[in-house]
């Protein structure tokens, strides 16, 4: 596989797919959205990204009524396996594809939104999210703070890591930056397996939005924000943990 043929090939290689749910287990922001929607009972919720479901079928089996949408068809197949997936609406698609008023929370785990890169695809992701909500209803979602420059880890040293799969096998798995324009940093993720030595590239490129940015963009597309967090423990902007996670209501 060639850098140039490699996209997001985690979400979209069926080779590096079942890879995902290894390098990246429940965690605290799993905690916080679990949380969240917690605060009102019965909650219609969208889980935008879903990728391969791990918080999309804990928040169906807690007893809300979910839908999982993605774009990444070999990320939705893996989802679609897993014991508690029938609960699961499960839509292939972007915001293009979400029904008008249709939920109470939408929810985007995993840096999603940092994958919404381009500033006209934004523009219009949020304004689909206000459409697709009830009135008064919420979107969370976390994106980095380019403060931290979390991209700095991103490095062959930092990032090195050597991850077992559940048929024995083994895969390291190392990143590297290599290209910063403005607020978009490009990265590419390498696996290699142990066994065969074969190599696997997987490039991606994600958009740090300021805090002014994600106020300014929020607020034009008609949400009000109730809070930004820093840190996955509601601690303020600036946390070591480094992120902005935002929850906003539609006005």
């Amino acid at each position: 596989m060639t850098i140039a043929d490699a996209c997001n090939a985690e979400f979209n290689d069926p080779r590096l797919v079942p890879l995902y749910d290894v390098l990246c287990p429940w965690g605290h922001p799993d905690d916080f959205f679990m949380s969240l929607a917690g605060e009102t009972p019965r909650t219609q919720v969208l889980d935008f990204g879903c990728g391969t479901g791990r918080l999309t079928i804990s928040l169906a089996e807690a007893g809300y009524h979910v839908t999982g949408v993605d774009p990444a068809h070999n990320s939705l197949a893996v989802a679609r396996t897993k014991p508690g997936a029938e609960r699961v609406r499960w839509l292939e698609g972007t915001h293009e594809v979400l029904p008008k008023a249709a939920f109470d929370l939408i929810v985007m785990n995993s840096h999603v939104a940092q994958f919404l890169v381009d500033g006209l695809e934004w523009s219009r992701a949020l304004s689909s999210f206000h459409q697709a909500l009830q009135l008064g209803g919420r979107l969370t979602f976390d994106s980095r703070d380019p403060q931290a420059r979390g991209w700095e880890r991103w490095n062959p040293v930092d990032s090195r890591a050597v991850i077992a799969l559940p048929n024995g096998h083994r895969v390291t798995v190392w990143t590297e930056v290599v290209e910063i324009v403005n607020s978009n940093v490009t990265f590419v993720t390498h696996y290699q397996h142990s066994d065969t030595s074969e190599e696997w590239l997987s490039r991606s490129t994600l958009r740090f939005r300021s805090e002014h940015e994600l106020r300014f963009s929020l607020d034009k597309a008609g949400f009000e924000i109730e809070h930004m967090y820093g840190g996955w423990n509601r601690d303020p902007i600036g946390h070591p943990d480094g992120e902005f996670i935002v929850v906003a209501r539609a006005k």
